[in-house]
């Protein structure tokens, strides 16, 4: 193994040669560490950047549907949980049952368990044969668990179905921002990642009223449709995925630099001579064969599990904690800022507010719409606005409603019948949080972690950021229930606290990674 990642160095080594040769740069500024990252720029951003640059915003619109997939099931589980036909078949989940808090939560926590054990293995698969084939296998897990939701014949079987289903939603939502990261050019990769979230969210929005159309539909197939139905977008995937390019940064890992020097011509549409394309190629296998060095010199002789261990560990050490502490720390404020609380639970809330069962079908609908509000402008101008202002503003913008609904809602919780005008107000509160969220902390639950590591940690630093997030999302829908039933307007005063420390966090530790190449982001660091 030492034997064959000695080859692989020499190997790199003279690929770097001949990339050098005639640059003016110099080979023991590249040695030392400084001056590979070469400044990249190939046109325009936001919406006319991806105008022209369709073949790029194509493959990252199609990895995207992963998203879609995660949000279709955020969608369906919604309104399913509400359905009488789906409480009949599932009596655990009937408000009158026992334990219905904890069953309710249990069950609708399973995917994103599941999700939190797919994302340990995701980083080996993606790296071992490629983030494209990783997104396929995904999308083999996730259709399995479909087909056992959608026949399951009681309550342990509908768990078990949602337990592998979201290993398949764990690994897409985490394989697709991987695999579009590696592939953007730099001025389009941050609206280019809000495409995970854009999908999310129109994946929450075409479900839920597809769920809302069946809930009319007799018996089982009010639910067994929409349960189905997950599969089609996320089979697309899994195979149309292979008519775009490799990720240039895995090739070069896999010591396949020619082929990679081929896949950023392809997805930039230059030749392979250009300068451009010339000077990213170089950065990407200075930065590799440095990493790579690196990993010899501090684990020398490991190999299989003991590297594969070790790896991990690189997380933590000094010179990668900051950005594992950048990539986690978003996931896990993006969660307890309370946004599924809203998507899963939103007919209960609104019910709360003093809505009626139809009115809270319908309002409960809207608050994914709310989200595409804020997220499209945020694919339109994230690389102009920049990572670290949504951060901090952003927080801040979600924490204002929670305070104001914990102060309404404990103020006229009693008789909201005699005070439907303050009602309306905590609706329209909801809202407001749900479009601040589509415009910051949706789109860089995606974004910043895919940006902050280096190659060599990327798919291991996705994949601890990403469980970080399964598991935050986990506790979330596990927790809210018995906390709505228990102390009620405490619930918005928990949110709005962690969304403040959120804004702490944000200015002083979150970075400003728009327009730098992924080579250069690892200078800054």
């Amino acid at each position: 193994m030492a034997e064959h990642d000695n080859e692989k160095l020499k190997s790199l080594a003279e690929h770097r040669e001949e990339a050098l040769a005639g640059t003016g740069l110099d080979k023991g500024s590249i040695d030392g560490r400084s001056g590979f990252a070469e400044e990249v720029h190939y046109g325009h951003s936001g919406a006319k950047g991806l105008l022209s640059s369709p073949f790029v915003f194509g493959a990252a619109l199609l990895a995207s549907m992963g998203g879609f997939s995660y949000g279709y099931d955020q969608g369906v589980i919604s309104l399913i949980l509400v359905m009488p036909e789906f409480q009949n078949q599932f009596p655990q989940t009937n408000p009158t049952a026992p334990g219905y808090g904890f069953h309710t939560g249990f069950m609708t926590g399973m995917l994103v368990l599941g999700g939190f054990v797919g994302c340990l293995f995701y980083p080996k698969i993606a790296d071992s044969i490629s983030r494209k084939w990783a997104l396929t296998v995904a999308v083999a897990f996730f259709d399995v668990g479909a087909i056992i939701q959608t026949a399951a014949p009681n309550y342990a079987a509908l768990v078990v179905g949602r337990a592998i289903g979201g290993i398949g939603v764990g690994t897409l939502a985490m394989g697709a921002p991987l695999y579009i990261s590696e592939i953007s050019p730099p001025e389009l990769r941050g609206s280019l990642l809000v495409l995970e979230e854009l999908c999310i969210v129109i994946g929450a929005i075409i479900s839920y009223w597809v769920t809302y159309g069946t809930r009319e539909l007799s018996g089982a197939a009010a639910f067994r449709i929409p349960f189905g139905l997950q599969m089609v977008p996320a089979t697309l995937l899994g195979i149309c995925i292979h008519i775009f390019p490799y990720s240039p940064r895995w090739l070069v890992m896999a010591d396949r630099a020619e082929d990679a020097l081929k896949s950023l011509s392809t997805l930039r549409r230059l030749p392979t001579d250009d300068p451009r394309i010339q000077a990213e190629w170089r950065s990407i296998i200075g930065e590799v064969l440095y990493q790579r060095e690196v990993s010899q010199r501090e684990h020398p002789g490991a190999t299989g599990a003991r590297l594969e261990i070790l790896g991990w560990l690189d997380l933590f050490k000094k010179r990668t904690i900051k950005r594992t502490i950048v990539a986690c720390g978003i996931c896990f404020f993006t969660q307890f800022s309370g946004i599924n609380a809203f998507v899963y639970y939103a007919p209960t809330l609104f019910t709360n507010l003093g809505q009626s069962y139809e009115k809270s079908l319908i309002l409960s609908g809207m608050i994914n719409i709310g989200q595409f509000v804020g997220v499209v402008p945020a694919m339109i101008f994230m690389d102009k606005i920049g990572r670290r202002r949504l951060a901090i503003w952003g927080a801040i913008g979600m924490g204002i409603p929670h305070t104001i609904m914990a102060g309404i809602s404990g103020k006229y919780d009693s008789d909201w019948l005699a005070h439907q005008g303050v009602g309306w107000l905590g609706v329209a509160l909801v809202y407001i949080y749900v479009i601040v969220f589509g415009l910051s902390y949706g789109p860089l639950i995606w974004t910043l972690p895919a940006e902050v590591f280096q190659n060599a940690h990327r798919a291991k630093g996705v994949g601890l950021a990403n469980c970080v997030n399964w598991l935050s999302n986990f506790v979330i829908g596990v927790a809210v229930p018995p906390m709505i039933q228990s102390i009620d307007y405490g619930t918005y005063i928990f949110f709005a606290a962690w969304c403040f420390i959120a804004a702490i966090f944000g200015y002083f530790l979150v970075p400003e990674t728009s327009n730098k190449t992924l080579e250069e982001l690892d200078e800054m660091f």
